[in-house]
């Protein structure tokens, strides 16, 4: 079957050469703005009277929400049936890193003042920071191996086995969510974000399971 007009224009612009740095550009600017507004002003904008403080909670939102875009790539390219969207994973993957760095760089720094003989005491103290702390080492294992070199000097074998580790990622981010609003008693966005990235990650489990069993698939 040939594929409908628009979808073949709609793949002829994925394919563009200005697709990626679009989609970097798009990727920059809520943590660009964020910046603006904790240490500046952008158009009148502020982060209220603890910029510290709503910093350090914004940038971990903008992490789990490009953890969400990131884990629907998949979906939307297998249920498209358009694998130029695949081209997309590695810039949309390095987006989560950079948000998760920003997100720890923000407590570490305006929260601890760079002590890391506290930040490390503090990690070990409070669970909630335990657990984002893991994610995001394992998140930065992802990102240092995200290169077509990493792929080849690993194998593709061990770098798929390494790059499961979304599977484990998503749940500490979403647990360390939980346990940040907890205490203050605001668990909507928890359950959102939860509820999306148990969806993404249920599917691709199922996917999974159905293309090593054919007979599933009728």
């Amino acid at each position: 079957m040939a594929p409908r007009p628009w979808r073949a224009r709609f793949q002829a612009q994925l394919l563009s050469v200005w697709a990626k740095p679009l989609l970097i550009l798009l990727c920059a600017c809520p943590g660009a703005l964020l910046l603006l507004s904790a240490f500046g002003s952008v158009w009148g904008a502020d982060l209220g009277p603890n910029p510290a403080e709503a910093l350090i909670r914004q940038s971990g939102d903008l992490s789990i929400r490009a953890l969400c875009f990131v884990l629907a790539l998949t979906p939307l390219r297998l249920l498209s049936g358009m694998p130029a969207f695949g081209r997309f994973r590695r810039i949309l993957g390095l987006n989560v890193f950079a948000y998760a760095l920003l997100h720890m760089l923000s407590y570490a720094w305006l929260d601890m003042g760079f002590e890391w003989e506290d930040i490390y005491l503090d990690i070990l103290k409070r669970p909630f920071i335990y657990v984002g702390f893991t994610g995001f080492v394992f998140l930065s294992a992802l990102a240092l191996t995200s290169s077509n070199q990493a792929i080849s000097w690993m194998g593709p074998k061990r770098w798929r086995f390494l790059h499961r580790l979304v599977y484990v990622i998503a749940p500490l981010a979403v647990l360390h969510f939980y346990w940040m609003r907890a205490s203050k008693h605001r668990l909507e966005d928890v359950w959102l974000y939860g509820s999306i990235l148990a969806l993404l990650l249920l599917f691709r489990v199922i996917w999974s399971i159905r293309a090593k069993n054919p007979r599933l698939k009728s």
